[in-house]
């Protein structure tokens, strides 16, 4: 069965869920541990600001659970008692309307956002690349990418502000009445960063810096929204002259904290810094908020900016619920009958064997029988195997495309011990 265990922005505090994050240098060994578990053949983990979740075939539904729980506790240093009340689980079509939800943007804070999908489509890649994404599996993830689309498509869900970044800019100028004129660092150059940079060019009048890591990213996204790339050494230098921070990198941790901003801000003379922190780890520390003349904002002050301007869209997620419940209904459909088929012809193939296996046991008693005896005695025990196995294949074909069909499969290849 396919299963997803989690737990995202509305079930666990921010510090929690920045200790589950998995940065995307550490996906291939999460990955592998997870596939190395009792209870799990594959998976999927999407790791993104706002949620960490595993996807996973699961051998047993309890069993798999707990190799997640497990697994999520450990990736957050915690017991796993601490986690376990924040987690969601869901197996098969529940499983898939959670994944759907989240791919049309219904599970973000910001509703409707447009980053969730390529986010769920390279989490799905880096799996597949790395080998443990079973064909179920990829199934329920490509069918989810055409949810995605069809959500945007067909409703007004992804309107005006659609994603994190877009939302961090527009939270900055509401806090500074506007960002024109204004100086503006980002640091990182990531999807986050660099969509970060595209509204900031977007908003007009801003004049925006960028560094990063690797220099050479710093100035190819510089010269894309007619920025200024700077060294990733000088970012103390100009973080005494620039009116905001925006920062989105995937350093794992804090990597600006109090200690590091004290000298800047005497050397700011009083003027205030605000600090848009949207990355996940936080790339700054908490303590920097308690500095004379700065504000730092993280996802929560994102959370609560973006609750306010949601009515409009709150009206299309019954519309979007809508496409997904029909959604739901197709993917059960395709998979009941994708595991139907197999599992008639291995009830078949099974039963056959067993007629073949009892005829050569009595071929000595039958020797002495002619061609034309020996072909009626074929076509007998033919007839009883298919007079048999007629009615099971008539009510597994009537229940295609509904949860009782996967039962039934389920209990056939349980009964005749079938692959």
């Amino acid at each position: 069965m396919v299963i997803v265990v989690g737990l995202n922005h509305r079930t666990v505090p921010l510090d929690v869920l920045e200790r589950t994050s998995v940065a995307p240098a550490r996906l291939g060994k999460a990955l592998d541990d997870l596939t190395g578990r009792d209870h799990i053949s594959g998976a999927v983990v999407l790791s993104t600001c706002h949620r960490t979740e595993v996807y996973a075939i699961a051998e047993k539904f309890h069993g798999a659970v707990q190799d997640v729980r497990n697994f999520l506790a450990e990736t957050a240093g915690l017991a796993p008692d601490a986690i376990a009340d924040h987690l969601y689980s869901y197996y098969d079509s529940a499983a898939a309307a959670h994944l759907f939800g989240v791919v049309s943007g219904l599970d973000s804070v910001v509703i409707g956002e447009s980053e969730i999908l390529g986010q769920v489509r390279d989490a799905w890649n880096v799996s597949q690349g790395l080998g443990t994404c079973p064909t179920m599996l990829s199934t329920l993830f490509r069918h989810a990418v055409e949810v995605g689309k069809r959500a945007r498509s067909e409703t007004a869900i992804s309107r005006r502000i659609t994603s994190v970044s877009q939302a961090a800019v527009a939270m900055a100028g509401d806090r500074l009445g506007g960002l024109a004129g204004r100086r503006v660092l980002v640091l990182g150059t990531g999807d986050m960063g660099e969509s970060m940079a595209v509204a900031l060019a977007g908003n007009g009048g801003a004049s925006v810096l960028v560094a990063n890591r690797t220099r050479a990213k710093a100035i190819a996204l510089a010269d894309r929204v007619g920025g200024v790339d700077i060294a990733l050494d000088d970012v103390p230098h100009h973080l005494a002259d620039v009116d905001v921070l925006l920062t989105a990198t995937n350093a794992g941790g804090a990597i600006l904290g109090r200690a590091d901003l004290e000298p800047i801000v005497a050397e700011r003379d009083g003027r205030p810094l605000l600090v848009v922190d949207v990355a996940m780890p936080r790339d700054v520390d908490s303590g920097v908020a308690d500095l004379p003349g700065v504000t730092l904002l993280d996802l929560d002050d994102l959370k609560a900016f973006v609750a306010e301007g949601l009515d409009e869209r709150r009206k299309e997620v019954g519309r979007v619920s809508a496409i997904i419940a029909e959604e739901v209904d197709r993917w059960q459909a395709r998979s009941t009958a994708r595991e139907m088929a197999p599992a008639i012809t291995a009830l078949r193939q099974r039963a056959d064997e067993i007629r073949l296996a009892e005829l050569d046991r009595y071929r000595a008693r039958l020797a002495d029988l002619d061609e034309s005896q020996r072909d009626a005695i074929d076509a007998l025990t033919k007839g009883i195997v298919a007079k048999l196995l007629h009615e099971p294949t008539v009510q597994l074909k009537a229940n295609a495309g509904d949860p009782a069909g996967l039962r039934l499969t389920e209990a056939l290849r349980t009964l005749f011990d079938l692959e």
